[in-house]
C-alpha cells in the first residue's frame, strides 16, 4: 500500500477523530482548572462505573495489544486467548477482595498501601519500579506499535517522526486536562477500538473463506488453547505465572488502577471492573482470531508484528481502513494517556509532594504537567529501539515475568497476613529484585544464561519461582525480625472479612445489581468458553 493510493475520506475521517478527541480533552480540560490534585489526579474520585470499565479496556487494548497480541496469535494461535481469560479472572479478584481495601484507604496512588502496611521506603522503591515500568514498557511500547502501523499507511515516515508526531498529540491533552479528561476520551476510544477491530475480524474472515476454511489451513497447534508443558510460548502449567502477571497488571499498577481509586463509591468501582472483564473475552474474535487468519492469508511475514497492519492495509476497503487507523491511533491514545496520567500522579504524589509539604496545589500542578511532558520526550527517544527485539508481545510478557513477580508476592502477603513486618517487604524486594534482573539479562537478554550451563526455564515460569522465592522470604525475614505494627489499624489493610464482601447498598443483595451475581455470571461464561475451545 502506498501513499499514493490513499483516499481523501481517510484522512476526513481521521481528522473527525482527532477533532472529537481534542475537544473532549479541552473542554474537560478547561473544568480541571481550579482543581486541586484530587481533581486532576482522581477526576474528584466521581467517576461511574461505565467510564471506568470503557477505560480500563481501552487503555489495555493499547497499540501494544493491537500490534503485539495479533502477532503472538499470528505465531501462535489459539493459546493466546489464556492472557485474555486470566484478565477477567483477575478483575473479578480485584473487584471482590482488593479495591474494597484500597477505597477504605483513600488511596491516591497503589503504591500509598505499601506505606500504610509496611513503610515508606517501600513505596518509595516501587514508585521508582512502577515509573520506569511505564516508561520503558508502557509507554515505549505502544509508541513503537503505533509507528509500525503509521508506517504502513504512510511509508513517507521513518520511524523515529512516527513517534515524535504520535506523543505530540497525545501529551498536549494529557497535559491539558487530567484524569477526567483521559478517561471520557477512553470511552470515546473504546467504541472505536471495538469497531476498528471487529472490520478487521470480519473481513478477514470473508477472505479466507470462513471459520472451518481457516481450520484447515492450519496446523494442530494453532487451534489448541492448552499446550503441552513443554511448549515454547505457554505450556498449560505456565497459566499460574500468567495470572501473577495479570494481578500485577491490574490491581497493583497504577496505570489501570487509578481508574478504580477514582470511582464515585465502591459499587461502582467494583461494576467497572467486572465490565472490563467482560470486555475483554469478545478478543478471541476481535484479536486472536484476526492474527490466525493472517496466518493463513500471509504465513511469510517478516515479522509476526506485521500481521495487524498487513490485514487492515491489505483487506480493509478505502474508508473502512481510516475508521481502522482512527482505532490504531485511539489505541495508541489510550495507552499513552493513562500511562503519562499514571507517571505523573506518582512523581506528584508518591516523590515531590511528601517530600515537599509546603508546595501549594498550582504548583504541585504544574509538576505533574511538567513531568507528563519529559516523560513523553524520553518515551519517544526510547521506542525506536524496541525494534532489535524481535515478538513485541513477547519483549513485554518475558520482561515482566522476570519484575512484577516479588511486587505481587509483596502485596499479596500484606493483604493476606497480619504477620509480616513492616520491614520484610523492603527487605524482600531488595535482595530478589537485583536477583530477577540479573536473571532477565542473562537468559534473555544477553544469552549467558545456557552458557553457564542452567536449565532452559520458560519465563512463566520463572515467574512462579520467583512468587514463591519472594513469599518465602517475607516469612523468614519475619521471623528473623522483632514484629512491629503497621502504620494503620492492621484491619484497615487487610483484605475485607467476609461480612464486608457483600455488596456496600443493602438493597442490592440477591439481586441483578449485586456485584457478586455479576462475577459468577462472568465466570460462568469464562468456563463454557474454554470448555468449548478445549473440547471442540
Amino acid at each position: 500500500m502506498q501513499f499514493s493510493e490513499s483516499h481523501i475520506v481517510e484522512y476526513v475521517i481521521m481528522a473527525v477523530y482527532l477533532a472529537a478527541t481534542f475537544g473532549f480533552a479541552l473542554y474537560y480540560g478547561r473544568r480541571a482548572h481550579g482543581e486541586d490534585t484530587t481533581g486532576y489526579f482522581l477526576a474528584g474520585r466521581a467517576l461511574p462505573w461505565y467510564l471506568i470499565g470503557f477505560s480500563f479496556y481501552a487503555s489495555n487494548m493499547s497499540g501494544a495489544s493491537f500490534v503485539g497480541l495479533i502477532g503472538a496469535s499470528y505465531s501462535n494461535g489459539l493459546t493466546v486467548f489464556n492472557y485474555e481469560w486470566t484478565a477477567a479472572l483477575v478483575l473479578v479478584l480485584f473487584a471482590a477482595f482488593v479495591l474494597p481495601v484500597f477505597l477504605r484507604n483513600r488511596l491516591g496512588t497503589v503504591t500509598e498501601y505499601l506505606e500504610l502496611r509496611f513503610e515508606r521506603r517501600t513505596r518509595l522503591a516501587y514508585s521508582v519500579f512502577t515509573l520506569l515500568t511505564l516508561l520503558f514498557i508502557d509507554m515505549a511500547g505502544a509508541l513503537y506499535a503505533g509507528a509500525i502501523v503509521m508506517q504502513t499507511g504512510l511509508p513517507v515516515l521513518n520511524l523515529w517522526i512516527a513517534c515524535i508526531i504520535i506523543s505530540l498529540l497525545v501529551g498536549a491533552y494529557t497535559i491539558f486536562g487530567g484524569l477526567r479528561a483521559v478517561v471520557i476520551t477512553d470511552a470515546l476510544q473504546a467504541v472505536v477500538l471495538i469497531v476498528g477491530a471487529a472490520a478487521v475480524a470480519i473481513y478477514g474472515l470473508y477472505a479466507v473463506g470462513g471459520w472451518d476454511a481457516l481450520q484447515a489451513r492450519l496446523d494442530a497447534r494453532s487451534l489448541t488453547v492448552f499446550q503441552p508443558v513443554n511448549d515454547p510460548f505457554l505450556p498449560w502449567p505456565g497459566i499460574g505465572g500468567v495470572v501473577i502477571l495479570g494481578l500485577y497488571y491490574w490491581t497493583f499498577n497504577q496505570y489501570f488502577v487509578q481508574r478504580a481509586l477514582a470511582a464515585r463509591s465502591l459499587e461502582e468501582g467494583r461494576k467497572g471492573a467486572l465490565f472490563a472483564g467482560l470486555l475483554k473475552v469478545p478478543n478471541l474474535a476481535l484479536m486472536v482470531v484476526p492474527g490466525m487468519v493472517a496466518a493463513a492469508l500471509y504465513p511469510a511475514l517478516e515479522s509476526p508484528d506485521k500481521a495487524f497492519p498487513t490485514l487492515a492495509f491489505e483487506l480493509l476497503p478505502i474508508g473502512l481502513r481510516g475508521i481502522v487507523l482512527a482505532a490504531m491511533l485511539a489505541a495508541i491514545m489510550s495507552s499513552l494517556d493513562s500511562a503519562l496520567n499514571a507517571a505523573a500522579s506518582l512523581v506528584t504524589l508518591d516523590l515531590v509532594k511528601p517530600r515537599w509539604p509546603g508546595l501549594g496545589e498550582h504548583r504541585l500542578l504544574g509538576i505533574g504537567r511538567m513531568v507528563t511532558a519529559v516523560l513523553m520526550i524520553m518515551a519517544a527517544i526510547y521506542a525506536p529501539m524496541i525494534a532489535s527485539f524481535g515478538s513485541l508481545f513477547e519483549y513485554f510478557q518475558a520482561t515482566l515475568a522476570y519484575l512484577v513477580p516479588p511486587i505481587v508476592a509483596v502485596y499479596l502477603g500484606g493483604l493476606l497476613s497480619r504477620r509480616l513486618t513492616r520491614g520484610s517487604a523492603f527487605w524482600a524486594l531488595a535482595i530478589i529484585e537485583p536477583l530477577a534482573i540479573l536473571a532477565f539479562l542473562t537468559k534473555e537478554v544477553g544469552g549467558l544464561w545456557g552458557a553457564a550451563g542452567l536449565p532452559d526455564i520458560h519465563f512463566t515460569y520463572m515467574a512462579m519461582i520467583l512468587f514463591a522465592v519472594t513469599l518465602v522470604l517475607l516469612y523468614l525475614i519475619t521471623a528473623a525480625t522483632s514484629r512491629t505494627a503497621p502504620g494503620v489499624a492492621i484491619d484497615r489493610t487487610a483484605v475485607a472479612s467476609a461480612e464486608d464482601l457483600r455488596p456496600a447498598d443493602p438493597a442490592n443483595v440477591g439481586t441483578m445489581s449485586d456485584y457478586r451475581l455479576s462475577a459468577a455470571l462472568l465466570l460462568a461464561v469464562i468456563c463454557a468458553l474454554l470448555a468449548v475451545l478445549a473440547y471442540p
